[in-house]
């Protein structure tokens, strides 16, 4: 059995970091004084989502057998704190809250546990515990930020209410734009118009063919880089991700904390389109929160997790606790 009953400030301990997402889920093992991870463990399963919320048991099935084998060639040496960042925490976290402690103190001794939602461990990992905003992008989009007082969330809401700016919002966008084409309204782009039509078959069959789907964020975002594509040489496309790059600075700017020393970080694979969005994205944060520094990501959510588990262990831990984003257990922070 793993021990985990070491006081905070010991460096000898190891830490756990979790992340879950819809892509599957990522274990890391490190050191709990310097951070260095010692060993890891990737699942493609994505941990089921059931009637109570997120399953902790599917969870547990994947994150101890994972963890019993990274700690073994390390003599024995006691897990101190474990971090678990999960997509959903927030809303449908209430099984992994009432759950994980136990089963984590049944499997490792009485120990101390951070559960956040993705979007903390996703600020972790990109701005540590200084003051500021993160936003994250994909298939959706959320932006979180804290003045190390209490959490501030812009957006985060779905296709249908909110994620302006993300993958879906874009591709959305640009499909809109073939349709118009297609129907010779204005605002339309024939550019846009024949990459759907390659992409997903005649016109007139694209909301048949797309309504349906139970993953509509996911195939609008698919098209998100297609826009991406177009937008050097069609400027329809190209207003679509400055009004992208609007949307996103908006967020950012509600979620950043007043005062000066502030730094936003931009995280997700939405960044990777390139200067189509990057270049009028970057002139938007500097007009609506010229206060803050922007910076890149220092790391991912799975480096956020190990960050949270770390400071826990060491007993710096100031990031605040939030009943729905972080809570923490076993321990309080610093």
């Amino acid at each position: 059995m793993v021990s985990v009953n070491e006081s905070p400030g010991s460096c000898d301990g190891l830490v756990v970091g979790v992340d879950s997402g819809g892509s599957g889920l990522r274990v890391h093992l490190a050191e709990a004084g310097s951070g260095v991870v010692l060993g890891r463990h990737v699942s493609q399963e994505p941990v089921r989502t059931g009637p109570g919320g997120i399953s902790a048991r599917h969870l547990l099935t994947q994150v101890l057998p994972a963890v019993r084998a990274l700690t073994a060639p390390h003599g024995g040496r006691p897990v101190v704190a474990v971090a678990v960042g999960a997509a959903g925490m927030a809303t449908l976290g209430d099984e992994l809250r009432a759950e994980l402690p136990g089963a984590f103190a049944d499997a490792w001794g009485a120990g101390r546990l951070a559960l956040a939602a993705d979007a903390v461990t996703a600020y972790a990992g990109a701005l540590g515990q200084r003051p500021g905003a993160v936003v994250a992008g994909g298939t959706g989009m959320i932006a979180l930020g804290t003045d190390l007082t209490s959490w501030r969330r812009a957006d985060g809401w779905g296709h249908l209410l909110g994620d302006c700016g993300s993958g879906a919002w874009i591709g959305r966008a640009g499909l809109e734009a073939a349709m118009r084409a297609y129907d010779g309204r204005r605002g339309g782009s024939p550019a846009l118009l024949a990459r759907a039509e390659e992409l997903f078959g005649p016109a007139a069959g694209l909301p048949g063919a797309l309504y349906p789907r139970t993953d509509r964020p996911a195939v609008l975002a698919s098209f998100a880089p297609e826009v991406g594509r177009c937008a050097a040489e069609d400027p329809v496309a190209a207003d679509i991700l400055a009004r992208a790059a609007g949307h996103i600075a908006d967020a950012a700017e509600a979620a950043c904390p007043t005062g000066p020393g502030t730094f936003v970080a931009l995280t997700g694979g939405l960044f990777k389109m390139g200067d189509g969005l990057l270049v009028p994205l970057r002139a938007a944060l500097a007009e609506r929160i010229p206060r803050a520094r922007t910076v890149d990501p220092a790391g991912d959510p799975t480096a956020g997790a190990v960050a949270l588990a770390a400071a826990l262990a060491i007993g710096t831990l100031r990031l605040p606790e939030d009943p729905s984003l972080l809570r923490l257990f076993g321990a309080s922070s610093a």
